[in-house]
């Protein structure tokens, strides 16, 4: 059974306000004397009194939690973008409370609503990206809100996001420049921020160097494996199939190598390959993988410093846009393709 303010009150021979104000470090504001705050603390110590955190954070109103909203547990990405924020939070005294949405909108409605009726202090969530009206809500009522990886311009909020324009506009030119034309996306979940930025920069790369796209080479709907695994699939019994391929999430780019080795297929000498996202071991793959890398060591670590400091000073709120920069980190997965000479690259 736990041990009550009244149980030490009891065993000191004081009143339960003089305990409260003592363990509360309030006895020199309340002139106790420093006897009766050792003999308090002291029996505080033999009772092995624990207070009650969740009591005492309703009764200020901070509870010094967070709560964190992500997509998917099981990808790689966004598992240790938690782990990332858990030890930053830890750090600056804060607990975190995580919940999986599996890339359902309803699911991610009910768990904002639910770490709200917890009490949390403030919420950081990596939306599924396709509806916004219920960050609306939070932001008109002043709770402190982070979104990462997939952002809404309009909501007023913090928000720490890649540089997916930029990143995937690199990676595909680079397939390019190396005689590239029939370059095959797989992309991720529709109307997503993440899924069209990087499609866009798709598209520029291919219009920058004046080359036309074929559709039949844009696929895909998910960020998960299977999504990966079945497109390569179809991919490969096109009768022109593409000489290299773009896949917009490490998980994709796991499906597809798996579609890759059942077919029998070598990278890069069948089918060259740029990743978006750094696959865990990507460089101790048979032939390693060209990546487009993002900082996900940074990203929840700033996602807990922009909540934290809207939490302790919620009159000083101005909404900051954090761009992090992605890294093309080229290894072996890219063939070049010998190009007519009158063909400009």
């Amino acid at each position: 059974m736990a041990v009550t303010l009244k149980d030490i009150a009891r065993r000191s021979g004081v009143s339960i306000s003089i305990v409260s104000r003592v363990l509360n470090k309030k006895a020199a504001r309340y002139r106790i004397s420093r006897d009766t705050e050792k003999m308090v603390l002291k029996t505080a110590r033999e009772l092995n009194y624990r207070p009650n955190q969740l009591a005492r954070g309703l009764r200020l109103k901070k509870t010094h939690t967070i709560g964190l909203v992500a997509p998917d547990l099981s990808n790689p990405f966004f598992a240790y973008i938690i782990k990332s924020a858990q030890t930053a939070a830890h750090q600056t005294g804060y607990s975190l409370v995580v919940c999986d949405t599996d890339e359902d909108l309803k699911l991610e409605i009910e768990h904002v609503s639910l770490l709200q009726s917890k009490g949390v202090d403030g919420l950081i969530v990596m939306p599924v990206g396709q509806k916004f009206q219920h960050f609306e809500s939070l932001v008109n009522h002043n709770v402190p809100l982070v979104l990462v990886d997939r952002c809404f311009d309009e909501i007023m909020t913090h928000t720490v996001v890649i540089d997916n324009y930029g990143g995937a506009l690199e990676g595909v030119e680079y397939l390019i420049q190396n005689g590239h034309r029939r370059i095959a996306i797989i992309q991720g979940l529709p109307n997503t921020y993440t899924s069209r930025e990087r499609f866009r920069g798709y598209f520029d790369a291919h219009k920058k160097h004046g080359i036309e796209i074929d559709e039949s080479l844009i696929v895909g709907d998910d960020f998960r494996r299977q999504n990966g695994y079945i497109e390569t699939k179809f991919l490969l019994r096109m009768s022109r199939r593409p000489t290299a391929l773009f896949t917009t999430s490490d998980l994709i780019t796991l499906g597809a190598l798996q579609a890759l080795n059942e077919e029998r297929l070598e990278i890069p000498k069948d089918l060259s390959i740029v990743a978006f996202d750094d696959v865990e071991s990507a460089e101790l793959f048979r032939c390693p993988i060209t990546v487009v890398a993002q900082p996900k060591e940074n990203i929840g670590e700033m996602a807990v410093k922009l909540l934290t400091d809207q939490i302790q000073n919620p009159n000083r709120f101005e909404p900051k846009h954090i761009v992090l920069k992605t890294e093309l980190i080229l290894r072996d997965s890219v063939a070049r393709i010998p190009l007519p000479t009158s063909v400009a690259v």
